[in-house]
């Protein structure tokens, strides 16, 4: 998890509000296409999310047509302790995406015409809202996954060398 840098009003100082990332979904999937959802969450939803208490690498996107809904399964917020017994949500409880009918239908036959699915990417905040990035994802083989990785250290083999030059 990294984060994500944003000026609060009015003081000058820097409020810090973190970016759940999916790292796992790029690597198991070639991403094709995004969309940017809006998420409808529960209070201590929402306040287990600012302190970064996610994980998206089981989780999954359900797509429907009839109606066009866009639905988040098996992605874990934790529990937000301070709010006592009575008032926590289900940590794997299906969440509703907010998008635009449109997006929806066109995401949702996208991914069954290609045999693919829609998986998360990352979680993380626009003007005080939590946002999902969804992607359409085809299935990497195992040589592709390979080749990935000899990318990486490729790249990073160039990164090391470079910063010895300086």
């Amino acid at each position: 998890m990294s984060d994500r840098k944003k000026k609060s009003s009015g003081d000058g100082h820097e409020a810090r509000e973190p970016v759940i990332e999916n790292r796992k979904a790029r690597f198991d999937y070639a991403i094709t296409d995004t969309l940017e959802c809006g998420l409808k969450l529960v209070g201590t939803e929402v306040k287990s999310l600012r302190k970064g208490q996610a994980s998206l690498a089981e989780g999954w996107v359900l797509p429907s047509i009839e109606p066009p809904e866009l639905t988040l399964l098996n992605a874990t917020i934790a529990e937000y302790p301070p709010a006592g017994a009575h008032r926590q949500h289900e940590p794997t409880r299906q969440r509703r995406l907010l998008a635009h009918r449109k997006e929806i239908v066109k995401f949702a036959t996208e991914a069954k015409a290609k045999g693919a699915t829609l998986v998360p990417l990352k979680i993380y905040w626009v003007n005080g809202r939590a946002k999902l990035l969804i992607g359409i994802g085809l299935g990497k083989k195992q040589h592709d996954k390979r080749e990935s990785i000899a990318k990486r250290e490729d790249r990073r083999d160039i990164d090391r060398a470079l910063s010895r030059r300086r």
